[in-house]
């Protein structure tokens, strides 16, 4: 399936039904698709031919995400632009990924403008809502465009051209199928619990995960309510106010989530499936959800292997009898019906049941390769298997336990520790709101543990009793030889902590 392919299905089971909706306006579905009948005409009038890449830089907005379908419908590639990037990092995907033509809100004008003058490459830029000195409007492209049905057949299967995020150097494009994208929908209808007309709010960014979990949605005729801004409050009210049965947070915004005074009163009956991913989450907080918001809901995966590699539906936190699965809370959740996982070693060798090795994926979901990057490509896909870069095992019940990034694991004394399993024992702590550990040099034990700590509202921390508690959970060996207390933590714009700036900033002071 095409990504157009998707809204036509949710078409074909109801024009009429609603289809985006952000701040009390909602297009239905017959008015996307009609939407996307004229990008793509407009498409191939300003030039842009089947295979080319077309960027959208933009917060979430209906408009802007009705367009990806028009790029679809043109034969054309999504190349999403998170709108959180510094300029010079879009800068460099829109000229390194070749993009022919770029669609933009105005709320990113001065930025678009300031690229303009090194992305020779673009034939036409649009601005969504209003004109500009350096741009026409989004009507001004479409006025003498109409919306009698088009299709232009693609040149390949490539859908999708996002970048990788840029944290570990220069961003890599990701060339995402139609096949990847087929896989990951097919592997999220078969795995999480649907009843009805699904209806999906999109707090995060749609350019990240919020985005192709879309796709599922529309196959059903769902409806996606968008937050423009992302606001917990506003969330909780949502979730009442539509109905909303599916949704994706991190674990960064659902540990606000659980904290917010609003959560006690909200309505939230009408969840059958509240996601999380994209970041370990605590096991502590996690059971705190599972009784404070209900069906939750972990899917793993990455860029190059789009969100299912593994999955935890709701009924898996729990036990036969009802009782949560405390054990269980820590894993990443089974391995997805058509996608093969395997623990690699450095000789790209399989590891039997229960030993830690990297995570390794081979299957329909993994993405093509890399574009214009065939040395990074090869890499990636050693041993006929491509490396997630993630340190993990699995279980005899096919369950995957993620233990750290590749880069993060922490060599002290002759040990090693993963800093994973040191986060998890510190957000158990009730006064712990998030955390970062990482491994600095040290004389006497090669690395030392260090743990910066951000408090939870209204709590304060003593390193002195945090560093018995982490002792009496998993051992002084993998106890913080340092603990900081920041007032927040440095993040990406998916709200990740960026260890590599964490360590950085000790290092420096």
């Amino acid at each position: 399936m095409r990504l157009v392919d998707y809204l036509d299905k949710g078409t074909s089971l109801g024009g009429d039904a609603p289809c985006l909706t952000m701040d009390d306006r909602t297009l239905s579905y017959r008015e996307v698709q009609a939407l996307s009948y004229r990008v793509a005409r407009g498409l191939v009038t300003a030039g842009v031919a089947a295979g080319e890449k077309v960027a959208i830089l933009s917060g979430n907005d209906p408009l802007a995400f009705s367009c990806v379908f028009g790029i679809s419908r043109a034969g054309a590639v999504w190349c999403p632009i998170n709108p959180r990037n510094e300029a010079a990092e879009n800068r460099f995907i829109l000229d390194a990924f070749d993009c022919r033509l770029l669609i933009f809100h105005s709320d990113f004008a001065a930025m678009v403008e300031r690229m303009l003058p090194d992305l020779p490459k673009l034939v036409k830029i649009v601005c969504l809502d209003r004109s500009l000195p350096f741009a026409g409007s989004f009507e001004q492209w479409l006025e003498t465009v109409d919306e009698t049905p088009f299709e232009r057949a693609p040149i390949d299967d490539i859908a999708m051209l996002p970048g990788t995020g840029g944290t570990t150097g220069t961003p890599k494009g990701v060339m995402l199928s139609g096949r990847n994208l087929e896989a990951m929908t097919a592997l999220t209808l078969m795995g999480y619990p649907f009843e009805g007309r699904p209806v999906y709010l999109a707090f995060a960014p749609l350019t990240h995960a919020a985005g192709v979990l879309c796709f599922p949605i529309m196959t059903l005729g769902g409806r996606v309510v968008i937050m423009h801004h992302p606001d917990i409050g506003q969330f909780l009210d949502f979730v009442g106010q539509y109905k909303v049965t599916h949704t994706f947070l991190p674990p960064t915004v659902i540990y606000m989530l659980l904290d917010h005074p609003k959560l006690g009163a909200a309505d939230l009956g009408s969840l059958q499936c509240f996601w999380y991913g994209a970041a370990p989450i605590s096991p502590a907080r996690l059971a705190e959800a599972l009784q404070k918001i209900g069906p939750m809901a972990q899917l793993f995966g990455q860029t190059e292997a789009p969100m299912m590699v593994s999955m935890m539906a709701p009924k898996d936190h729990y036990n036969a009898d009802g009782s949560i699965a405390t054990e269980r809370l820590a894993s990443a959740g089974r391995i997805g019906p058509l996608v093969q996982v395997g623990i690699m070693d450095k000789e790209g060798r399989l590891l039997p049941t229960g030993e830690r090795g990297e995570i390794v994926v081979r299957g329909s979901l993994v993405m093509e390769g890399y574009y214009k990057n065939p040395q990074a490509t090869a890499e990636a896909s050693a041993y006929g298997w491509h490396h997630t870069g993630d340190i993990g095992y699995l279980d005899a019940d096919n369950f995957l336990y993620i233990v750290d990034r590749a880069k993060d694991m922490i060599i002290t004394g002759g040990f090693n520790v993963y800093s994973v399993e040191v986060e998890q024992a510190l957000q158990a702590h009730e006064a712990i709101q998030d955390c970062a550990v990482i491994g600095v040099p040290d004389a006497k034990w090669g690395e030392r543990i260090v743990a910066v700590l951000q408090a939870r509202p209204g709590r304060a921390i003593d390193p002195a009793e945090v560093t018995a508690f982490v002792k009496r959970r998993i051992g002084s060996v993998k106890a913080p030889k340092q603990i900081e207390v920041w007032p927040d933590l440095p993040r990406s714009k998916v709200g990740k902590v960026l260890k590599a700036d964490v360590k950085a900033k000790l290092l420096a002071s």
